[in-house]
């Protein structure tokens, strides 16, 4: 069993992508060709923004984002403490400082209650200035964002959404990637929708944005003169190959794979209860007026469950299982003797020793999910 299974993926779409791909081949246009600019053009209307550019990966995004805000020393920017390294990487990178934010025990995304218990802290402590809220669309669902928007406008902070596993998501008809002042997203082939190397996009409404993210994106470019260069910037872009697998995924992705990822979670919810585990597990919630993309389907094991040996048994009846994530946010080594070190969060200190996360994508068989439920069952 895969956990992700980009095998039986290819093997549906393999005729379109292997035309794609040597049609690229072809016309020999392996950076910037047509097939990208084509694909911002169609992830801009499937989000709903007026602008997407496209870049070498998800961490990029977050740093071509900060980058446009001018985002450095003294400022700070607030994280979820679940959630991957990049969210708090790529701010800590341009000279920022984290301070990382506890999380929802359901959702796994930012609690806007204690964002704004942090917002006021570190406004009444006066050693550095507020500017930006990263709420991360944590394993395919978007944060909070009807409580999320009002606090960051309250305090006048920018809202960075990073998308990077809930593109396809959405929430009252809304869709991911388009909440932030500037969102972000990720094509890691793991990635609700993924490419067959690294990728990534930003995605904003502001004209002047998008244009310094095109320009740092392109080691600080002048406009359309590559050789004039008027600020630092990245060597960041999607190549065409890419692109042009994602054009033939994008359209899998919009007809059947949303749909079909959300029918194999709502097995996994009727196997569970079934099984009587409905009420030993703490299954993912996606409340009212939200759509999940199911980057993962993340399950809380109960209390003084050997994680380990769970997955010890799931492996040998060949069943894949990850942790994400093991350790707090505040707590990875790199934060280390910084302020960013200091953090109140709980809950995440506890989902990070129960959450294990489940085999789960668009072609999987209800057999499939049968058999993890089953060895679940067996193994606790």
């Amino acid at each position: 069993m895969e956990f992700r299974d980009l095998k039986k993926q290819y093997q549906v779409l393999k005729s379109e992508i292997d035309a794609n791909v040597q049609s690229v081949f072809a016309a020999s246009h392996y950076i910037s060709g047509a097939e990208v600019a084509e694909l911002e053009k169609r992830l801009a209307d499937y989000v709903g923004v007026k602008h997407c550019i496209t870049c070498a990966n998800g961490t990029d995004a977050l740093t071509l984002a900060l980058k446009a805000w001018g985002i450095g020393k003294g400022d700070v920017v607030f994280v979820p403490d679940f959630t991957f390294f990049s969210s708090g990487e790529c701010p800590a990178g341009e000279g920022a400082t984290c301070v990382f934010v506890d999380v929802d025990e359901r959702t796994y995304n930012i609690d806007p209650k204690r964002l704004e218990e942090a917002i006021l802290r570190v406004w009444q402590e006066g050693i550095y200035t507020p500017k930006v809220v990263v709420a991360v669309d944590l394993f395919g669902l978007t944060a909070d964002y009807d409580a999320i928007r009002p606090i960051c406008e309250k305090y006048e902070l920018l809202l960075l959404e990073d998308g990077a596993q809930g593109f396809g998501g959405a929430l009252n008809g809304r869709r991911a990637c388009s909440f932030g002042d500037i969102s972000t997203t990720s094509f890691f082939p793991a990635k609700p929708l993924g490419c067959y190397g690294d990728g990534g996009a930003v995605f904003t409404d502001n004209d002047a944005w998008a244009a310094l993210i095109r320009s740092y994106a392109v080691h600080g470019k002048s406009g359309d003169d590559k050789y004039n260069n008027v600020r630092l910037g990245l060597n960041s872009r999607l190549d065409t190959v890419q692109a042009a697998i994602l054009h033939v995924k994008l359209n899998a992705f919009e007809e059947y794979e949303v749909a079909d990822i959300n029918k194999a979670a709502a097995f996994y919810y009727e196997e569970f209860g079934r099984a009587g585990l409905a009420e030993r597990l703490v299954l993912p919630k996606v409340p009212d007026g939200f759509t999940s993309s199911w980057a993962q389907y993340t399950v809380q094991l109960p209390a003084g469950t050997d994680r380990t040996a769970l997955q010890k048994h799931l492996k040998s009846e060949d069943i894949p299982s990850m942790v994400y994530y093991m350790k707090p946010m505040h707590a990875q080594g790199a934060f280390a003797g910084t302020d960013s070190a200091i953090a109140d969060c709980p809950v995440t200190e506890r989902l990070c020793k129960s959450v294990l996360s489940l085999p789960l994508h668009p072609y999987m068989t209800e057999q499939d999910i049968k058999s993890v439920v089953k060895a679940i069952k067996t193994g606790l």
